[in-house]
């Protein structure tokens, strides 16, 4: 049940999308007109049909109509799983449930029209609608359905449109106001003629009642007939079986899941945005196992990939279906960075201690973020604060805070302030090592290797839970916390990676003798703070390595 290449299908079910969109777009407009008057919707109607119902329009609507269907239940037939976001499967109940509510007002206008030649006009639908509320609000909910469907496909579309965040309060205005101002005329032109019977205008010859009742029974039983069948076919199990491993787990599925597919069947998260079409990068993986023998991108996945410059080793799940077992690696994930444990109540109500912190700033990325897609600088941003973090935790650490492109790590939280500085120092080695190996694994897709700024210094720091509802977090203020970011700053103006503090170096056991330091003043602190200057942050391991702690530091402030 395929129906020409994939790259075809989706532009057929967006321009047949937007066909009947626009029919509907042109008959709440008409709807809306009752608030002004029904001889207003009438004589707009007559407007509209002159094209709608002319033999163009009406082979445009109905074969839009067909078309736009028969995709639907196609594409309903090549997904492997009904476990699908929210948003996806109201799109597909929307688009597959309100054919039904028009069923029996289609065919009491539309079909006698073209048998008869003569179709109700406002004048007789809305008593008669009026008259029966069950009638009206079952034909209101259709053509909302109908709506909802139309802006839910339209949204997956968008939504990965560099230009949709600017206009994303017109579109959704736009989208509330349409059916709303609908409802509203239908509701006022019908009561302006409520009380006056249906029947008061003149009337030619009338197909019968049963014959139209029956031809409403056999779409009805058409449609069925179509979903059913589609559901069913696709529940015959498939022959032949893959297997797909992932970092943490293996699945086996039939042949034909895409990856996520797969991902989604079980129960394993995957972001993609665009809702499984290829249109964005978010649930790209890497392909660790089994690069040979799969199946070539499509056009609509070979555009994305070529867009952001991916690797060959990297696929986008929502279009990959492998024939043969694969070991895949997702490149976005959907968890958070950082320790998710609540404080106690001592640690919420305020402490002092003697501890390490860093601050780690991305160079330039404002600039990297303007030349990237928006989904493609949220995957670097969390590969970043993925290294980031998995650097911080693995020597000791806690991430404090995510702030833009920057981190705040703190060290010592359980410890002594010596073995904070020591992990903090090693924290720093690694990072610097975790950012090479990002800038070899994504050379292809960025212009400039990613540059990072880190400040380090030791001293007491006030940790408790401060903010306000949802918005608080245990964290840490402190003069200390200000020569941190200062240092940070530091390290940007000598073009280095690490400006750390003589008491850091100290605190770890190390010397800072034969090492060139710089007195810098810090705003809002009496006395200079002797600082050394790193350029390569990886060089602290060897350091670490040779180095014997000290007990104590000696006193470097110089008044």
């Amino acid at each position: 049940m395929k129906i020409a290449s994939s790259r075809t299908r989706k532009r057929l079910h967006l321009i047949t999308g937007m066909i009947l969109g626009l029919f509907l777009l042109t008959h709440f407009a008409n709807h809306a007109l009752g608030l002004v008057s029904v001889e207003a919707m009438e004589q707009m109607r007559r407007v509209f049909n002159i094209f709608w119902r002319s033999l163009p329009g009406s082979v445009l609507l109905y074969g839009s109509l067909l078309a736009h269907f028969v995709l639907a239940l196609e594409s309903l037939y090549r997904r492997q799983t009904l476990r699908m976001p929210v948003r996806e499967a109201l799109k597909i109940l929307f688009g597959l449930s309100f054919p039904f509510l028009l069923v029996g007002h289609v065919i009491n206008t539309r079909v006698e029209w073209m048998l008869t030649g003569y179709g109700d006009g406002y004048f007789e639908v809305l008593p008669r609608l009026w008259a029966n509320p069950n009638a009206a609000a079952l034909q209101s909910l259709a053509l909302v359905l109908a709506w909802a469907h139309g802006c839910l496909g339209l949204w997956f579309w968008m939504r990965g449109r560099d230009w949709y965040p600017r206009y994303f309060l017109v579109f959704y205005s736009f989208a509330v106001a349409v059916p709303l101002l609908a409802l509203l005329g239908f509701a006022v032109g019908a009561r302006s003629l409520d009380g006056i019977p249906s029947n008061a205008w003149f009337k030619p010859v009338r197909t019968p009642t049963e014959i139209l009742r029956q031809i409403s029974r056999g779409v009805t039983f058409s449609l069925l007939t179509a979903i059913g069948g589609t559901l069913i076919a696709r529940a015959i199990p498939v022959r032949g079986k893959i297997r797909i491993n992932y970092p943490d787990r293996a699945i086996s599925v039939a042949k034909g899941f895409t990856i996520l597919e797969a991902s989604r069947a079980a129960g394993i998260p995957h972001l993609s945005i665009c809702g499984g079409r290829g249109r964005c990068s978010t649930c790209r993986v890497r392909v660790t196992d089994g690069l040979d023998g799969l199946p070539p991108p499509n056009a609509a996945e070979r555009t994305t990939l070529l867009r952001i410059r991916a690797p060959s080793n990297v696929r986008l799940a929502c279009q990959l279906r492998p024939s043969h077992n694969i070991s895949i690696a997702p490149v976005l994930g959907v968890g958070t960075i950082g320790p998710q444990t609540q404080p106690s109540e001592q640690e919420a109500a305020g402490r002092e201690r003697r501890i390490a912190v860093l601050f780690c700033d991305l160079r330039d990325f404002t600039l990297l973020a303007q030349q990237k897609l928006p989904f493609d600088t949220v995957f670097l941003l969390n590969r970043y604060f993925e290294t980031i973090g998995e650097a911080v935790e693995g020597s000791g650490g806690t991430i404090d805070k995510f702030i833009g492109d920057g981190a705040l790590a703190l060290f010592g939280l359980n410890t002594g302030v010596e073995e904070a500085c020591a992990q903090a120092l090693a924290a720093t080695a690694r990072i610097a090592k975790g950012i090479e190996l990002l800038n070899r694994s994504f050379m292809s897709e960025l212009d400039k290797p990613l540059r990072i700024a880190m400040g380090m210094h030791a001293g007491p720091a006030i940790i408790g839970q401060i903010g306000y509802g949802r918005a608080s977090s245990l964290t840490a203020v402190g003069d200390t916390i200000n020569a941190a970011s200062r240092l940070e700053g530091f390290a940007k103006e000598y073009d280095a990676q690490l400006a750390v503090s003589a008491d850091v170096i100290r605190y770890a056991g190390l010397t800072v003798d034969h090492r060139e330091s710089y007195d810098i003043s810090i705003r809002g602190r009496t006395g200079t703070l002797e600082t050394l200057i790193i350029q390569n942050a990886a060089d602290v391991e060897p350091m670490l390595q040779a180095g014997k702690r000290a007990v104590s530091p000696s006193q470097n402030e110089k008044p």
